[in-house]
């Protein structure tokens, strides 16, 4: 391995002889639009980023960076709270080039590139009135979100993202590539449904679409947070008998009021029962009802997500809500700065086998995630101290966490995400895959 010394110059020119993509270097037009992500706390320098033009100029990137000690980062939507795809003083592999979604609607498939975003799935899939689980910001890379599970609106109704893929196309630590399916290197295959990104790049996800529709509504209410423990108790109690069209949730802002409601995925028509039971919960301060395209219902949030803010999130996984916790979740109004919310899980995610992904906690009735948002520097620790005050009101009742709701826990975290028994099988494949930890800078599983 050259000195530390040589690699600037010397790295470039190497990358530049093995890949048709474009090779970046600090003071180049577009090294910083390209090492810029959603978390805009995030600002590290690589030493080079590779937007790559395709699998094979991934797999030169991932050997060059082996072969001279690199820490290596992957890129594909660039949401990841940690900022884990910007490496400092490393190779930073960019896919935003390889964005590409074809659908078979007949088949009632998709192949997508490791670079597409949400938005280019659902865009390619709804003129057949077809869709598969995705995140709820059409800005976020399917890479990030499928490899550590996936949920979204369709998640009751379909299953985690992970639930539908069938296949991948990776690049591996030794810069080989392979191809992952129930019958082809299996072990591969479990890992990479929840695993994250410890196992190589992902260049292909082949996943099952679904005649949803293209039609949605969603239906909110607000109340009064001081006196919401009656109703938010009575709402959350109808996720255990909503159909899984309906993804009940409630949120609570610093300051705010308490807003129940719910997604709906169909005819909104058909939504008018639970539009009811949302009105018997009481007098609201206000109530909207939206019948909207579900293209637009999963644009909904991208401005609320929007690029260029500083960003700090926790997680909990719940079984058991009682008026203890709901009334710790109340209080969150009272907080300074943050909001949070509860989002029914249960429906198709718990009818997996526990093991049959690496996507664990399928058990939980309720996803409790809490997060901040902020432009100056000087603000981030009050941000990050109220959001780490707020998600410890929750800990008491927590069975895990969803990964990729996660900011850099360390150790304790991943295990918190996985559970002994998936952690312990995710060493096992980690050390088979990729026993030196070459794919390091993610929610990390190291090699057994």
């Amino acid at each position: 391995m050259p000195p530390a010394a040589a690699l600037p110059a010397a790295l470039p020119d190497a990358l530049r002889g093995a890949v048709r993509g474009e090779v970046l270097v600090p003071g180049a037009p577009g090294y910083d639009d390209a090492r810029a992500v959603w978390n805009a706390a995030v600002d590290r320098r690589p030493a080079v980023v590779v937007r790559c033009a395709g699998s094979e100029d991934v797999r030169a990137a991932v050997r060059i960076a082996r072969e001279r000690g690199l820490p290596l980062g992957v890129r594909g939507g660039g949401h990841s709270a940690a900022g884990w795809a910007v490496p400092e003083g490393g190779l930073m592999i960019d896919l935003s080039r390889m964005g590409g979604v074809d659908v078979d609607p007949g088949a009632g498939t998709a192949r997508v590139q490791g670079g597409a975003l949400l938005g280019s799935l659902d865009a390619a899939a709804q003129p057949y009135g077809l869709a598969t689980t995705a995140g709820i910001v059409s800005h976020t890379g399917i890479g990030g979100l499928a490899l550590g599970g996936g949920v979204g609106w369709l998640a009751r109704l379909l299953g985690t993202t992970c639930d539908n893929a069938t296949g991948y196309e990776v690049v591996t630590a030794d810069g080989g590539l392979v191809h992952a399916s129930a019958e082809e290197h299996p072990d591969l295959f479990w890992a990479l449904r929840g695993g994250g990104g410890n196992f190589g790049v992902v260049t292909r996800f082949d996943l099952r679409l679904h005649d949803v529709g293209t039609r949605a509504l969603v239906a909110e209410v607000d109340l009064d947070a001081a006196t919401g423990l009656g109703p938010l108790r009575d709402w959350l109690a109808t996720a255990e008998v909503a159909p899984r069209r309906a993804t009940p949730l409630a949120e609570v802002r610093a300051g705010g009021p308490l807003t129940l409601g719910f997604v709906w995925v169909g005819e909104p028509d058909d939504a008018a029962p639970w539009v009811a039971r949302l009105d018997a919960l009481g007098t609201p301060l206000a109530r909207r009802v939206t019948a909207l395209p579900y293209l637009e219902l999963q644009r909904q949030s991208d401005v609320g997500a929007a690029h260029g803010f500083r960003r700090y999130m926790k997680s909990h996984y719940l079984r058991e809500l009682p008026d203890a916790a709901l009334e710790a979740f109340l209080a969150h109004a009272e907080a300074e700065v943050g909001a949070a919310s509860l989002l029914a899980c249960g429906g198709a995610i718990a009818d997996v086998d526990p093991g049959a992904t690496a996507f664990t906690h399928r058990d939980a009735r309720f996803e409790y995630d809490t997060g901040a948002r902020w432009e100056d520097a000087s603000d981030d620790e009050r941000h990050v101290a109220s959001c780490r005050r707020l998600a410890a009101t929750m800990e008491p009742w927590s069975v895990g966490a969803y990964v990729n709701a996660m900011g850099d826990e360390g150790a304790a975290g991943v295990h918190r995400a996985y559970g002994a028994a998936t952690f312990a099988r995710l060493r096992a494949v980690k050390g088979a895959w990729d026993p030196g930890n070459v794919f390091h800078l993610n929610q990390n599983v190291p090699p057994a």
